[in-house]
């Protein structure tokens, strides 16, 4: 339940009363004896979907645009005159005015907003340098992103340019603030005794995540936008929603740091365009979900101002996203090709270790060099082989060509195999 309370200006205190008695709505009138302006007080208990009717009505009536209207959320109303309301305003949204304001309180002063997201962003990388899904998660509680991606929503369905304007401008610097923070960070530990020698950002899992993503990334995204959007427009849940939002930019803005700390174009492109596709994703559920949902500004003579620039924002943005995802989908394909490759060698091995002709070799693979780059610019996969043989035993003549065409017709890929063979003595 709301109560809606009107701070009546001298003179509308019968307008404010007739529109509550033609809403249906109970009420109760508290004399104004201060030296203001205004006359009385009305008090309004509603269910939530009345707030925006009873609003409109209000301003249709033609109260007073400087008078003062507050509408708080009230924890408890015992009366059985409530089954009723409800009954007759039914919905579970909140107003657009609660959602405006929600939206402005939930994106942060901008030193606040940079200073969580700064802090986000230090804990972030080190748990991806430390391969610690943890850490990663627990540095999401902090990131204040889920605020300005929904309040740039907001902002354009309701029509308040101001809002709308400053959510994508607090996105966009906010992501900029965590690659170059991360960035940062990685140039001062790259080459110190906190890191190993020789030390391979692409050789930690967490961020391999990140640099080798596929089209099922585009999930989490449009999910983490319809979340947001519904724990707004319902008034539930905005802390772990925003864990969820915050998991799919903070991280992959991460690694684009490190990327550039480590020189690594291809990390910077893919983790970048894993981000921008999250960040547009988020941005156009939220944007559909907040217009299916009813919003509109509240003078009709804008709907249709707004409606041809909010269709317009989501046929960039999924222009966008199909590009994006082009990326995305070479990246899957990509991905795809080289575990195949390694599946197949593999595979093959094994068989060639049960193979009768063969009974005395048993076939390990070693490594095979084989990155997503490779599969792009057609360089040959690069597998070493070790054979185990009894002491003594000579391999066949040509044997390093001769598994190299059993795996060649195995993965139907042309390799480049380096076959070393170990004589081994194994105890009874």
């Amino acid at each position: 339940m709301r109560l809606v309370q009107v701070f009546v200006p001298r003179g509308d205190l019968e307008l404010v009363l007739e529109t509550a008695d033609a809403t249906g709505v109970d009420y109760a009138v508290s004399e104004e004896t201060s030296r203001g302006e205004f006359e009385a007080l009305v008090s309004i208990p509603v269910p939530p979907a009345a707030v925006e009717p009873l609003l409109a009505e209000l301003r249709t009536a033609g109260l007073d645009p400087d008078s003062y209207t507050v509408v708080t959320a009230a924890e408890t109303i015992v009366s059985n005159r409530t089954a009723g309301l409800s009954g007759e305003f039914e919905g579970t949204r909140i107003s657009r005015e609660e959602l405006q304001s929600r939206a402005e309180d939930l994106a942060p002063a901008a030193s606040t907003y940079f200073v969580l997201l700064a802090v986000s962003t230090v804990i972030a990388t080190a748990g991806l340098l430390l391969d610690s899904a943890a850490t990663i998660i627990g540095a999401m509680v902090v990131a204040p992103l889920m605020g300005p991606a929904l309040a740039a929503s907001v902002g354009v369905v309701v029509d308040d340019e101001e809002l709308a304007t400053r959510g994508v401008v607090l996105q966009i610097t906010g992501l900029a603030l965590a690659v170059l923070t991360a960035a940062a960070i990685g140039s001062l530990l790259r080459g110190t005794v906190l890191l190993p020698p020789g030390f391979d950002i692409t050789t930690v899992p967490q961020i391999d995540e990140r640099i080798t993503p596929n089209l099922l990334a585009l999930f989490l995204a449009l999910g983490s936008g319809v979340a947001g959007a519904v724990s707004l427009i319902r008034n539930v849940g905005s802390v772990l929603v925003g864990v969820a939002i915050a998991v799919a930019l903070v991280p992959p803005a991460a690694t684009v740091g490190l990327g550039i700390a480590w020189g690594h174009p291809t990390v910077v492109l893919t983790a970048g365009t894993l981000v921008l596709v999250n960040l547009l994703s988020i941005n156009v559920t939220a944007l559909i979900l907040l217009w299916v949902s009813g919003y509109r500004p509240h003078r009709t003579d804008r709907i249709d101002r707004v409606y041809g620039r909010l269709r317009s924002r989501v046929v960039v943005l999924l222009v966008a996203i199909a590009v994006l995802s082009v990326v995305l989908g070479g990246v899957t394909y990509g991905t795809y090709q080289t575990a195949t490759v390694e599946h197949d060698i593999q595979t093959e091995l094994e068989a060639m270790s049960d193979d009768p002709a063969l009974a005395d070799l048993q076939f390990r693979e070693t490594g095979v060099e084989y990155d997503l780059v490779d599969v792009y610019t057609d360089t040959r996969p690069s597998v070493v082989v070790l054979v185990e043989r009894p002491p003594g035993e000579t391999e066949p003549p040509d044997f390093a060509d001769a598994v190299r065409e059993r795996l060649e017709t195995a993965t139907g890929v042309d390799l480049e195999v380096t076959v070393e063979l170990v004589d081994t003595q194994r105890s009874g």
